[in-house]
């Protein structure tokens, strides 16, 4: 947190406080990693969750699903509900709904209870992102001082993914799976006291908000979600699923007619004229798709095949969160020096070796070598080839379309990871079941191995996206 420390005070901001942008930037880094942990905190607790809740196999994965869809499907309207009332008093809302939320969670008596905080929390979240990262666009207008902070930013985020299953399996060891949600609460008090002090007062702007768009595009990802969670479980058979891929499908053709005609979208087609921008949000959807996979599958497999423990699970993580956070220095230097296109190549084609290592897991696999490595790959490879993205996407972003652009790339990421959980889900099921003749520990490790090859091919994707990418470097004028 040095480059934290070494950032000027700067002029004040709306309400004449004055602004110290290291102040802000704490905050919006600890809010912002806060959020991603529950991304993935909740991995390495579902068997427990399972067991004292009495989930149906059925139901278990929207406890992940629920946060996600919720997070993903109402970041737009967050986003430019912030351009028009205020970021400040979005952000601190939303931090105060996901703490309150993080409390009823812990609480949860029966599956149906949980599922509900979960979406409260998912709401809250969304609330809070892309203000938090058009609060911190304002504030930070020099070129390489934005970079820099956009790169913390992103840094912060990305390895929160994997620090969220190393906190959640200390906690679930050491006190319970309650603790992974009660742990925010201590966290989110403060978070919302010092927000409402030292961020920002950014003036608002005369508009409305695209509604309409909104509700067909949270429609439509939650019916792609729900046709691909029931296939993994039920399989295709079910006119179900087809009706819900369907209307999904639909509805995110609807979406698509009401952003091309809307006056003020939610999407503005602006934010997709630039090519390296309009790159990088095709990346950020199909890298996440393929990377966060490997989180809750190699959770799968270390706990329900190999047997281990939820501590002993969370710290198999632990090279992927070191070596993310490593990157969080270096990406800025990497981009300056070589540009977008080198720098997320190398990452994408980590991230392909990482994902097809896996597909090479056994019921006899240990640790050493073939996982360990498979996780400092795969800790590179995020590094490499998605963190830069958040960068390549904001930093030529004007203010008055901040809000905007961070609802825009915290969406497309979030659909991303719960669309590429639902498909992979979905193979999972499909190669686990079609085993025959076989123990059920093998089966399990049939359809982990054909989910990570689904993953790989997603990974390739992102490669073949990088190469759209111009050969300028980060903060070069277009």
């Amino acid at each position: 947190m040095s480059d934290v420390a070494a950032l000027p005070d700067v002029e004040a901001g709306a309400d004449g406080r004055p602004l110290r942008p290291g102040i802000v930037l704490a905050i919006l880094l600890s809010c912002q990693l806060l959020i991603v942990l529950d991304v993935t905190v909740m991995n390495v607790v579902l068997p427990r969750i399972r067991t004292d809740l009495d989930f149906s196999a059925t139901g278990l994965p929207w406890v992940l699903d629920a946060y996600t869809l919720a997070f993903g499907g109402l970041l737009p309207l967050s986003g430019r509900a912030g351009d028009l009332f205020g970021r400040r008093r979005l952000f601190v809302a939303g931090v105060a709904l996901f703490t309150a939320a993080s409390l009823a969670g812990g609480l949860a008596q029966s599956a149906d209870w949980l599922l509900a905080a979960r979406v409260a929390q998912g709401a809250g979240a969304a609330m809070a992102g892309p203000n938090a990262l058009a609060l911190l666009n304002t504030v930070f207008t020099e070129p390489k001082a934005r970079v820099r902070a956009l790169a913390l930013y992103s840094g912060m985020a990305s390895a929160g993914f994997a620090g969220g299953l190393i906190l959640g399996g200390l906690l679930a060891q050491w006190l319970g799976w309650r603790a992974v949600l009660f742990i925010n609460v201590p966290l989110g008090v403060p978070a919302v006291v010092l927000a409402g002090r030292y961020l920002p007062l950014v003036p608002k702007r005369e508009a409305r908000l695209d509604l309409l768009g909104a509700v067909t595009a949270t429609g439509g990802v939650t019916a792609l979600v729900f046709g691909f969670i029931r296939a993994a479980t039920h399989g295709w058979g079910d006119v179900r699923i087809d009706l819900s891929l369907l209307v999904g499908t639909a509805l995110i053709a609807v979406f698509l007619l009401v952003e091309k005609r809307a006056a003020q979208p939610l999407l503005p087609p602006v934010l997709f004229a630039d090519r390296d921008r309009a790159a990088a949000y095709a990346n950020v959807f199909v890298g996440y798709m393929a990377s966060m996979s490997m989180f809750f599958f190699l959770s799968l497999f270390l706990q329900d095949v190999r047997r281990a423990g939820p501590l002993s699970t969370g710290c198999a993580f632990l090279p992927t969160a070191v070596l993310m956070f490593a990157m969080i220095r270096l990406v800025p230097r990497l981009l300056r020096r070589f540009g977008p296109k080198p720098v997320t190549m190398t990452g994408t084609a980590l991230l392909v070796a990482g994902l097809v290592l896996l597909t090479r897991l056994t019921p006899d696999t240990g640790y050493f070598p073939v996982v360990f490595a498979a996780t400092v790959l795969m800790g590179c490879g995020t590094g490499l080839g998605l963190m830069p993205l958040s960068v390549i996407i904001m930093a030529k972003v004007p203010p008055s379309a901040a809000g905007a652009a961070g609802g825009a790339l915290q969406t497309i990421q979030q659909t991303g990871v719960t669309l590429g959980l639902a498909i992979l889900t979905t193979v999972f099921g499909a190669y686990s079941r079609d085993v025959t003749g076989t123990t059920p520990r093998a089966a399990l490790a049939h359809g982990i191995t054909a989910a990570f090859a689904g993953a790989a091919v997603m990974a390739a994707l992102a490669f073949v996206g990088t190469l759209a990418f111009r050969s300028s470097k980060a903060g070069e004028s277009e």
